[in-house]
């Protein structure tokens, strides 16, 4: 099935949208501006509107065109921009320093409103769609909120769907896998405990620098020598903080990482692994450690059988079968639709828009929403309700 019609007609009301949220941009629970277009959107409609969830979230709620039918789905899209300054210099650029949409929400917002227009005239399907744009993906769990606060309960679904734009892959492709699509993310503290002193009299003190360069060594093991090599995994120290002159040897190090893992097994193993080693290393060297671990978001797992199965037909027919990646490898990215996949069975998938080969990857200063796979996501959208609700089912 080839891009709706329908919805190639309002291409360039889409592009508009897009541009608009782009040139607004709002970092999470700040999503005032962007939440009032989209319930404005919605609410001109004749979609029934709700806001508040997760503070500026938004749900719109939408039965089929004959009153009938007990299924529902929900459709998710992030609404939350980046704090980094923007380096593009086109018309519709950033208007807000340092905040910047450098993942595509924007996109995923008006992919959404774009369908939900669609359906909105044409009603054929039998059931009860919700919208769900969400705020504060980046990092802050909005998604994670938003279920916290009745979500599911308020707005009962039977199951629940995320898209995402993905410049690795081209435009006119998509991909949808089941099982382990995105990883967990955790982040660490590492704080050790030595004895400063003199630099030129090292032997009067604990030295805990190196203390925390035998930690980070022994770090680089957890995923290569516990993990199975088969399973995904990933332990990185991207911080390093001590000292405040070149002659003194000071008391303490900070140390802070993130862990990434596909399944809870290997998030647990990871953290395990950690304790032990912040447990042990330094007492060998007359140091102490603590260690503080903060689980963030949980791995994103498509669920097997009919929510993949149904997104990956759907998919198929709108691209074609041969573009329609069903083995590609999971990202170690973070997600929190991850917390909705949780809660329903769903399915989370990559539409390609191409741009790597550019550069233009997500969180690049330099990234930009293609505007030419508008239709294709809303038509994605739009497809899958008809499909999942449709008529008679």
């Amino acid at each position: 099935m080839p891009i709706v019609n329908r919805i190639a007609e309002f291409h360039a009301d889409m592009t508009a949208w897009r541009q608009q949220i782009h040139q607004n941009p709002e970092l999470g629970f700040e999503e005032s501006e962007t939440s009032d277009l989209v319930a404005g959107k919605l609410a001109a409609w004749g979609i029934e509107v709700h806001r508040g969830l997760a503070g500026t979230g938004v749900v719109g709620v939408l039965h089929g065109g004959n009153g009938q039918g007990s299924r529902s789905i929900g459709l998710r899209a992030d609404m939350d921009a980046l704090p980094m300054q923007e380096a593009n210099d086109f018309a519709h650029a950033s208007r807000s320093a340092g905040k910047m949409h450098a993942c595509g929400h924007d996109g995923h917002t008006t992919m959404l409103l774009g369908a939900a227009r669609y359906l909105a005239e044409t009603r054929n399907f039998s059931g009860t769609v919700h919208f769900i744009f969400q705020p504060a993906e980046e990092g802050k769990g909005g998604g994670r909120r938003m279920v916290e606060e009745g979500l599911f309960q308020r707005f009962p679904c039977d199951m629940v769907f995320g898209l995402h734009n993905w410049p690795d892959l081209p435009q006119g492709e998509m991909a949808v896998v089941a099982g382990p699509v995105m990883a967990g993310a955790d982040q660490f503290d590492i704080q050790v405990h030595g004895r400063g002193g003199h630099a030129a009299l090292p032997h009067h003190t604990v030295d805990p620098i190196v203390v925390a360069a035998q930690i980070i060594l022994a770090v680089q093991t957890l995923v290569s020598r516990s993990i199975s090599p088969v399973e995904g995994g990933v332990v990185s120290i991207t911080q390093v903080n001590a000292g405040s002159a070149y002659n003194i040897i000071p008391d303490q190090v900070k140390l802070s990482g993130t862990v990434r893992a596909l399944t809870e097994g290997v998030r647990d193993q990871l953290e395990a692994g950690l304790r032990r080693l912040v447990e042990t290393i330094p007492s060998a060297f007359g140091a102490a450690a603590t260690l503080t671990y903060r689980r963030g978001y949980p791995p994103t797992v498509n669920h097997h059988g009919e929510p993949t199965d149904l997104a990956a037909a759907v998919a198929e027919r709108l691209v074609g079968a041969d573009r329609v990646h069903t083995a590609l490898p999971p990202s170690m990215g973070a997600e929190d639709f991850a917390f909705m996949l949780r809660e329903r069975p769903g399915c989370y998938a990559w539409i390609g828009q191409g741009g790597s080969e550019r550069g233009c990857l997500l969180h690049n200063p330099r990234y930009d929403f293609n505007d030419a796979i508008l239709t294709t996501g809303a038509s994605y959208w739009a497809t899958l309700v008809e499909t999942v609700l449709a008529r008679g089912n």
